[in-house]
C-alpha cells in the first residue's frame, strides 16, 4: 500500500516503527518525480501495520524546495497547485516507490480517483517498451480496479486542463504524440476540465462503490461518460465497506464472545452461522459488559469535557461540574463523524423544545454525545460544531447533550463501544457507505439510520431503527420528514424499549443480540477481502496473465479491434423499422407481433454487435426496462442486415420502444466496454 506521508502526524510511538525502505545506494536512494518544470525527490519509508507493509512518500527532503517539501506534510490544505502535485507524487511516485522496491505488482486497485496518475506512469512505462499507446491502455485496463468512494461531485477532484498540461509538461515534451490521447483519458468535455475520476473509469476496467445504494448513485452519476444506457447497465458495480473487528470490538466484549461463539469464530467471523450462537450468551453477561462500556466512555467524555475548560481557563468550580455530567443509568445517544454539511450533525435541534422534553424527560432521560472534526477548508461544517457547543452550553442541555474535543481513534472506539444508539442522518443517498455504524453493531451498539449506505441493506426491521422519510420529494421536505420520523421514533419506539423492564431491559437486549447477528458477519473486513480477491483481483489478474501472454498478442487484438470500432461506429446506422409484422400468440396467451429493422453495417461485421429492442414495463416497484435480443433473418447486401423480434402487439415504435445497436467481443471485460450506443 502505497500513501504520502504526513510523518508529523504520526503519534511518537508508531514513528519509531518507521524504517528507511530504499537503503542508500551508490545509484540514489531516492524517487524523482517530474511536476511541471522541476522535479522532486521523494524517500521511501516502511511501517509494518501487522502483516501488511504500509510505504510512505516523504518530500521533506533539503533537496527539494521548500514549497515542495511541504507537499507531503498534510493531507488536507493548500490550492489545487498543491493537490494536482501531491497526486502526481501519489500516483506517479508511488509506481516508482514499487518499481525501486522490486514488488511485483499483478493487478493495481485505486480508491478514490486521488492516485489515478498511476495509470499515466504505467502508460509512459508500456510506450518505453514499445507498446503502441491503445494497446499500453488495454494493458493497463486489465490489471487495474477502481473503487469510488462518494457520490458527491465536489469530491472528485478535476482541474483545468491547461493546468494538467502545465504540470505534465516534461511527459507530453517527450511523448508529444500521444499528448491528445493522455489528455482523452480524463478530459471532461462539458465543463473543459481534467477530472480525476475520469481518468480511472477509463483506465480501469473494474470499477465499483462501496455499498448496493453507493453503487446504483454512481451509476447514476455516470451514466452519461457510458453513453446513456439506462442506469442498471452502466459498467459499475459495487462492494460493500467492512470494519476490522480487532480494531473496533471492546476486549470485554471480545472475551464474552470466545466463550460463547464457536472456537474459530475470529477467523471465520464473515460467516453467518458463527454468530448464531450469540443467542446464547445471558442477557445478563452480554447487559453488564455493555454498562461496563457505558460507564468508562462517561468517565473519558468527563475527562475530555474537564480537559477543555481548564485549557480555555474556565473557573474551578465550572471544571468541578463536569463530574455531574452525564448519567451511565441514562439512555445515551452517541454522534460521532467527520461533520460535513450533509450529514446534518444539528438535525435533532430541529425542535429544541421537543428534545428538552425527551432529555429532562424524569422518568425516562435522554442524553447525546457529540465528536468530530470538520475539513480545515469546510467553514459550514465548523459552524455546525459551533452550533451545537452553544446549544449544548443551554442551561436545559447542558450536562445531558455534551461535544467532545480532539476526536481520534481512541475517543472513537469509546463512542462505538459505550452508547446504546448510534445516531446516523444523512442527506440521502450523499452517505456513500458509512462504518462508524458498523463498529457500533459489533458492540452490541444498536443503529438509528436514514437508509442510507450500508444501513440501506443492513436493516432489516428487527436490528435497529431506520429514521423515515419521502426520497423523492424536495430537501426542504424530505428534512422535515425525516425530523419529524426522528422525534416519533423516539418517543413511541426507542425510549420505551429501553425503559421498559427495570434493571435488565430483556427487549433491549434482544434487540442487541439482533444487531450483532445479523451485522457482524456481513460487514466486517474479513467479508469485504474475500469480496475484493473473487470479485476483483483475481479476474483481474486472469485477465491480465492473458494479456501480456505471447508479447501482449491477446491486448494488441483487443486494442485493434476497439480501434476500428471506433473509427467506423459512426457508418453504423438503423433505416428502417417496421412494426406491422405477422401476429402471434405469445407463451401466456398474448398476442405479439413480429419487428424487423434493417441496419447498415459499413464496414463493421454484424457479428461483432448487438441489435436489441428495448422497451420499459411496469412493475410493483417502478418501471424497469426490457431489453429483446433481434435475431438476424436475412442479408440484404454484404453491410446490411435485417433483425426481428416479437413483441406485445400494443407497443408502437417510438413511443413505447426503440431499437439500439452496439458493439460486442467476447474480449470485453464488461457488456459496455465501449460506450458506443445507436439507437432509432
Amino acid at each position: 500500500m502505497i500513501l504520502p506521508s504526513f510523518r508529523s502526524t504520526l503519534p511518537i510511538s508508531r514513528r519509531r516503527l518507521l524504517r528507511r525502505a530504499i537503503r542508500p545506494n551508490p545509484r540514489s536512494s531516492l524517487i524523482e518525480v517530474p511536476v511541471a518544470d522541476r522535479t522532486v525527490h521523494l524517500k521511501v519509508w516502511q511501517v509494518q501495520v501487522g502483516r501488511v507493509p504500509v510505504y510512505l512518500l516523504d518530500a521533506d527532503i533539503e533537496i527539494n524546495s521548500p514549497w515542495d517539501r511541504e507537499l507531503t506534510a498534510q493531507l488536507y490544505g493548500g490550492n489545487q497547485d498543491t493537490r494536482i502535485a501531491q497526486e502526481m507524487i501519489l500516483g506517479i511516485g508511488g509506481v516508482k516507490a514499487l518499481r525501486a522496491l522490486g514488488i511485483a505488482t499483478g493487478a493495481f486497485h485505486i480508491n478514490e480517483g486521488h492516485a489515478a496518475f498511476l495509470s499515466i506512469e504505467r502508460s509512459r512505462e508500456h510506450l518505453d517498451k514499445g507498446l503502441e499507446f491503445h494497446t499500453a491502455l488495454e494493458v493497463i485496463r486489465s490489471s487495474t480496479v477502481f473503487t469510488t468512494h462518494t457520490p458527491v461531485p465536489a469530491g472528485h477532484d478535476a482541474f483545468p486542463s491547461p493546468m494538467f498540461e502545465h504540470y505534465f509538461g516534461g511527459l507530453f515534451a517527450a511523448y508529444g504524440q500521444h499528448k491528445q490521447a493522455f489528455l482523452r483519458l480524463g478530459l471532461d468535455d462539458r465543463r473543459q476540465l481534467f477530472n480525476m475520476t475520469f481518468l480511472a473509469l477509463n483506465t480501469a476496467a473494474i470499477r465499483g462503490g462501496v455499498s448496493k445504494l453507493h453503487g446504483h448513485v454512481s451509476r447514476e452519476m455516470f451514466r452519461e461518460f457510458h453513453g446513456g444506457i439506462d442506469v442498471g447497465e452502466v459498467p459499475i458495480g459495487h462492494i460493500t465497506n467492512g470494519v476490522h473487528l480487532p480494531t473496533w470490538l471492546a476486549p470485554e466484549l471480545k472475551e464474552l464472545y470466545h466463550r460463547f461463539l464457536p472456537g474459530r469464530w475470529l477467523s471465520n467471523q464473515a460467516h453467518e452461522d458463527v454468530w448464531k450462537a450469540v443467542e446464547l450468551i445471558p442477557a445478563e453477561s452480554l447487559w453488564s459488559v455493555h454498562q461496563e462500556l457505558k460507564e468508562r466512555l462517561i468517565r473519558l467524555a468527563r475527562a475530555n469535557l474537564r480537559e477543555q475548560r481548564r485549557r480555555n481557563s474556565l473557573p474551578a468550580s465550572q471544571i468541578e461540574e463536569v463530574r455531574s455530567y452525564l448519567n451511565p443509568k441514562s439512555l445515551t445517544i452517541g454522534f460521532a463523524r467527520r461533520f460535513a454539511t450533509y450529514k446534518r450533525a444539528n438535525l435533532i435541534f430541529s425542535d429544541p423544545d421537543r428534545l428538552d422534553r425527551l432529555i429532562n424527560d424524569p422518568d425516562r432521560p435522554v442524553q447525546f454525545i457529540f465528536a468530530g472534526k470538520a475539513h480545515p477548508a469546510d467553514h459550514p461544517g465548523q459552524e455546525l460544531i459551533r452550533e451545537i457547543y452553544r446549544l449544548s452550553s443551554q442551561d436545559r442541555f447542558r450536562g445531558k447533550i455534551v461535544l467532545l474535543e480532539n476526536y481520534d481513534i481512541n475517543l472513537a472506539r469509546a463512542l462505538v463501544q459505550g452508547v446504546d444508539v448510534w445516531l446516523n442522518n444523512p442527506r440521502r443517498p450523499y452517505e456513500a457507505s458509512g462504518t462508524s455504524g458498523q463498529k457500533a453493531a459489533l458492540n452490541g451498539v444498536i443503529n438509528f439510520s436514514v437508509l442510507d449506505g450500508w444501513w440501506e441493506e443492513g436493516f432489516d426491521g428487527s436490528n435497529g431503527w431506520s429514521i423515515d422519510g419521502r426520497t423523492d420529494a424536495d430537501w426542504e421536505t424530505q428534512e422535515k420528514e425525516n425530523v419529524e420520523s426522528i422525534y416519533r421514533t423516539l418517543e413511541q419506539e426507542i425510549i420505551p424499549l429501553y425503559y421498559n423492564q427495570g434493571t435488565l431491559p430483556f427487549q433491549w437486549v434482544s434487540r442487541m443480540k439482533r444487531s450483532i447477528m445479523t451485522l457482524s458477519p456481513k460487514y466486517n473486513t474479513h467479508r469485504m477481502v474475500i469480496d475484493y480477491v473473487n470479485d476483483a483481483y483475481i479476474p483481474s489478474l486472469k485477465r491480465t496473465r492473458l494479456f501480456v501472454a505471447d508479447g501482449y498478442e491477446e491486448a494488441k487484438k483487443v486494442a485493434d479491434y476497439k480501434r476500428f470500432i471506433l473509427e467506423n461506429w459512426h457508418q453504423v446506422r438503423i433505416s428502417e423499422v417496421n412494426d406491422e409484422g405477422p401476429r402471434s400468440t405469445g407463451g401466456a396467451g398474448e398476442t405479439l407481433k413480429e419487428v424487423n429493422a434493417t441496419v447498415k453495417f459499413g464496414p463493421v461485421w454484424f457479428k461483432d454487435t448487438a441489435v436489441e429492442l428495448v422497451y420499459y414495463e411496469h412493475r410493483h416497484d417502478g418501471w424497469h426496462q426490457v431489453v429483446l435480443p433481434m435475431e438476424p433473418i436475412r442479408q440484404l447486401s454484404e453491410n446490411i442486415v435485417v433483425f426481428r423480434a416479437n413483441i406485445l402487439e400494443h407497443l408502437k415504435h417510438g413511443p413505447h420502444f426503440s431499437i439500439r445497436i452496439h458493439p460486442i467481443s467476447a474480449s470485453f471485460a464488461r457488456r459496455f466496454e465501449l460506450p458506443l450506443v445507436t439507437r432509432f
